[in-house]
């Protein structure tokens, strides 16, 4: 009887304290969630930042050949010269369109040997392979090329501006002939002064080296006048009517 009084006892004495520790427990927890709060920093009122633009996918090789066509394998190269040419053609201001490089007359290798002594101004480089590129696709087009092409051609585009829309409307004539070329074409003769004879799947890497041979031109042009390529800037810049059409 004893033993049992003594043992409540205890057990009476062990639920106070136990009591006591949960009830000092509970007044630090409290302490420590008011002195947080009343550290933390107010609520931001600031929108969240929006997510990136997802990029555009890029097809993978696999894709590329499940879908293939004659006329997208040569516009995927086609289309890069178009950006090249023309945004150099954009880059360089209009009082800047008559400069040429000057020919060292004093050189070992004078051009006099090698070709004409005055190099083509940067207008007439543009009106050159806009030109060219007219006639290339008549050609591909069984039509008539214009002539004169190695002289800037018959067309009466003379200003920046007339230059520009010149070379647009002559890339929008290449893009529509090579897209037109397929398996069933691509080894069909062509005639014509320009890269002639040859066949259409033959004219159409001549005339995409062509563009590509008159930007490495330009691209000294450009430097000379103290003018980064758009093409090799960090951020290239959009091109207006990208591709032509």
């Amino acid at each position: 009887m004893r033993w049992y009084a003594s043992r409540s006892g205890i057990r009476v004495v062990n639920m106070v304290c136990v009591l006591a520790a949960v009830a000092l427990l509970s007044a630090a927890s409290l302490r420590a969630q008011s002195s947080a709060q009343s550290q933390a920093p107010a609520p931001s009122t600031q929108q969240p930042a929006p997510a990136a633009a997802p990029q555009a996918h890029e097809p993978t090789a696999a894709e590329l050949s499940k879908n293939e066509t004659v006329g997208g394998a040569l516009m995927r190269t086609f289309g890069s010269q178009e950006y090249e040419f023309r945004s150099a053609a954009e880059a360089m201001p209009e009082d800047k369109y008559s400069f040429r490089p000057v020919v060292p007359a004093a050189a070992s290798n004078a051009p006099t040997s090698v070709g004409p002594t005055q190099l083509r101004s940067f207008a007439d480089q543009v009106k050159h392979v806009a030109c060219a590129n007219f006639a290339f696709a008549a050609e591909l087009d069984g039509k008539t090329p214009p002539d004169g092409c190695e002289n800037g051609g018959p067309d009466p585009a003379k200003t920046r501006a007339q230059l520009l829309t010149y070379l647009r409307n002559s890339f929008a004539a290449m893009n529509a002939s090579l897209n037109a070329i397929t398996s069933k074409n691509m080894y069909d003769p062509i005639e014509g002064r320009y890269a002639g004879p040859n066949t259409r799947l033959g004219l159409a890497g001549t005339a995409i080296w062509h563009v590509a041979d008159h930007y490495g031109q330009i691209v000294m042009y450009l430097r000379l006048n103290g003018i980064v390529p758009p093409a090799s800037r960090p951020t290239p810049p959009e091109l207006k009517d990208y591709p032509a059409h």
